[in-house]
């Protein structure tokens, strides 16, 4: 069941974060932490997760960090919630088993669900580091990034 909880907002920023700062270096999660106030212990196992299942590339060294694992425009929101999802699998709700759960709320919730993920689906981290430059967001570095090919 899709919850939208602080953890996953905590996921998206550090994604984002990423997204927008690692050009040309791998960005550090001592960095994020700082940039972004995520605590550093949830922030390792969230990222841990996030190169285990593709979205994100680790690398080591003194200058390693994290670059994401594919383009931008080809990362979105629903590839990360889904990955912290499999983080929080254990809070899931208990299904109800009485007709009215099961036959007209359980349906409800699971369409409600699907439409967000399909919406979270259509937002990448390009249209994110997109926005955050026409908000005249700064870097790491100080800079504007230029996402022009």
């Amino acid at each position: 069941m899709l919850r939208l909880s602080r953890k996953t907002a905590l996921a998206l920023e550090a994604v984002l974060d990423i997204a927008y700062n690692a050009r040309p270096d791998p960005v550090q999660s001592r960095d994020i932490t700082a940039r972004q106030g995520i605590p550093q212990r949830y922030l390792e196992q969230v990222l841990q997760r996030l190169v285990r299942e593709g979205v994100l590339r680790g690398v080591r060294g003194p200058r390693g960090g994290y670059t994401l694992a594919r383009e931008r425009r080809r990362v979105t929101l629903g590839d990360v919630v889904r990955v912290v999802q499999s983080l929080e699998g254990d809070d899931e709700p208990t299904p109800s088993t009485a007709a009215l759960g099961e036959q007209v709320i359980a349906p409800l919730w699971d369409g409600i669900e699907a439409e967000i993920l399909r919406r979270f689906d259509a937002i990448t981290m390009e249209d994110l580091c997109r926005q955050a430059r026409g908000q005249g967001i700064p870097r790491a570095d100080g800079t504007l990034p230029d996402f022009s090919i």
